[in-house]
């Protein structure tokens, strides 16, 4: 069922024999939703040649895999397996057609790009110039994590040479276990979400039946979510009306809450979200406070901001530091606290002084940052660690000999 991995097509000619390959090993669908490492990647696009593979597909007959080159310039690279093909088949799959983009760059810097530790399992065979881990949550916490996750992601920081967190807390977390350890938090596309200001949006046809106030959730619907808070406050108030967007993940739909007041509406894409927040008089956080949301750092919070809304979130503690010490964020534990909170909300958007205040003082926060600032600054430390270690001599990583027997029975 083996079969061989062709040479991936990389741009020829003089300046693209300079450009870097950065080879991106995720568990996230690449069209599943427009998050942290869209945002980074799609900027890296401009000056590295981008593969980015996904967790394998299960389909056909044999093992093979799909390219689909994006327009923003990065590929995403699909592993084909037959149903039923053995773990360990899956995994030696994987490294066949890592290795064989490793392969076409041969002469370029390739930079490894770790979004989970699982990927080790395969990745430890590559030989690369820098390899980054981009630690963006705590992915052992989640619901149905592997078991074997936590040791390849101490064998993964001990080969790493930087990691990145996507959280104050995450870092906090994490900082222990290596010596080059960086916190680049949720940043923001405020010329995306800024059109949502502007009244010039039509309401999304799904959307516009709906009566106001609208207390918006964009994002994955999933265990981190408090369902129950969210019937409560629908019950609590009739005539608020709840509008929740974004693709249902390891819970089921007979899960969801119904009430003539809430609207689950189902997955939509980035390009069309400020459509919906344009419309919406909160933006809504209702996260449960558990072991899978005790390290986020939602990224829709600066995104809320940005597109003039005031926020209502659980006591997150990347939401609650910086963004509820300095107002710009109502933080609520319990369904009535919630609700007491929109309240005085929806009174001070009635004001135009207050709302013309907190506009000023959102956008005074956002000015700070950005996805493009965040990429430039990642993407120094890459190349400042490819220039030292070429400097210092330091033998590119080579594929871990021991790890087979590392993993084994793990």
């Amino acid at each position: 069922m083996r079969r061989a991995i062709s040479p991936f097509d990389l741009p020829a000619g003089e300046a693209s024999s300079l450009r870097p390959v950065l080879l991106v090993l995720s568990h996230l669908r690449w069209d599943f939703v427009f998050q942290r490492p869209q945002h980074l990647l799609t900027r890296a696009a401009k000056s590295c040649d981008v593969f980015y593979i996904e967790e394998p597909v299960f389909e056909g007959d044999t093992l093979t895999h799909r390219v689909l080159k994006r327009e923003n310039g990065v590929n995403v690279i699909q592993p084909l397996v037959p149903h039923g093909t053995a773990e360990a088949d899956i995994i030696f799959h994987q490294g066949d057609i890592a290795e064989a983009i490793a392969d076409s760059a041969r002469g370029r810097p390739l930079y490894l790009w770790y979004y989970t530790p699982m990927a080790h399992a395969f990745g430890h065979r590559i030989e690369a110039d820098v390899v980054v881990f981009d630690k963006m949550d705590e992915l052992s916490a989640f619901k149905f994590a592997p078991p074997q996750l936590a040791v390849l992601e101490s064998l993964l920081l001990d080969r790493a040479d930087v990691v990145f967190t996507g959280g104050a807390s995450l870092q906090r977390a994490a900082e222990h276990r290596h010596s080059n350890i960086r916190c680049f938090p949720s940043s923001i596309d405020v010329g995306h979400f800024g059109t949502a200001r502007r009244g010039r949006l039509r309401d999304p046809e799904d959307q516009a039946g709906i009566a106001h106030p609208r207390i918006g959730y964009f994002g994955v619907i999933d265990e981190r979510l408090n369902l129950g808070m969210v019937a409560d406050m629908a019950a609590a108030r009739p005539d608020w009306h709840f509008v929740m967007v974004g693709p249902i993940a390891k819970i089921e739909a007979s899960d969801l809450p119904q009430a003539p007041n809430l609207h689950w509406l189902g997955g939509k894409s980035y390009a069309d979200l400020p459509r919906y927040l344009a419309h919406w008089d909160i933006g809504f956080m209702p996260f449960a406070l558990n072991e899978a949301t005790r390290f986020i750092s939602p990224t829709k919070t600066p995104e809320f901001l940005a597109a003039g809304l005031p926020v209502l979130s659980t006591p997150i503690h990347d939401v609650v530091e910086p963004y509820g010490t300095m107002g710009l964020v109502e933080i609520a534990a319990t369904a009535a606290q919630m609700v007491s909170a929109g309240d005085s909300v929806l009174a001070r958007r009635a004001d135009p002084v207050q709302e013309a205040a907190r506009l000023a003082t959102a956008d005074s926060f956002l000015a700070a940052g950005s996805w493009d600032q965040t990429w430039a600054e990642m993407y120094a430390h890459i190349r400042a660690m490819g220039a030292a270690k070429a400097k210092s001599g330091a033998a590119v990583p080579q594929p871990v000999a021991a790890f087979a027997t590392e993993y084994e029975g793990v």
